[in-house]
């Protein structure tokens, strides 16, 4: 039985709070083509430099706490109370903006090797 017993603080802060996706090593059990998780601290004020264009893959983005805007195409949107979520598609523009301090996992499908917004 392959188990990884971890912690998403301290696992996430030795990878851009990357836990699971194609960037761990082969043979890892948190390595996986089809799906990225990660544990975002992001401090107030902190926010995306460049909008994400052109991004092809699903996304998840789930409010751990704090309050923090994804700003999509159109849209702000607000994630303020704990569990308050956001998905898109492929194609949907993005950035975002902590308000607060705060924390948020985002899962994204597919992993894609090579693949670092800037």
């Amino acid at each position: 039985m392959r188990v990884y017993v971890g912690n998403a603080v301290t696992d996430g802060a030795g990878d851009d709070g990357w836990l699971l996706g194609h960037f761990k090593p082969d043979g890892d059990i948190r390595h996986s083509r089809d799906v990225e998780i990660k544990w975002g601290v992001h401090a107030a004020g902190e926010e995306r430099a460049r909008w994400v264009t052109g991004e092809w893959r699903t996304a998840l983005l789930v409010l751990i706490s704090g309050r923090f805007w994804v700003e999509l195409p159109g849209r702000s949107v607000l994630l303020a109370e704990r569990g308050d979520y956001v998905v898109w598609g492929e194609g949907v523009d993005h950035s975002w903006r902590a308000e607060q301090e705060s924390v948020v996992m985002t899962v994204r499908w597919p992993s894609v090797a090579g693949y670092k917004v800037p």
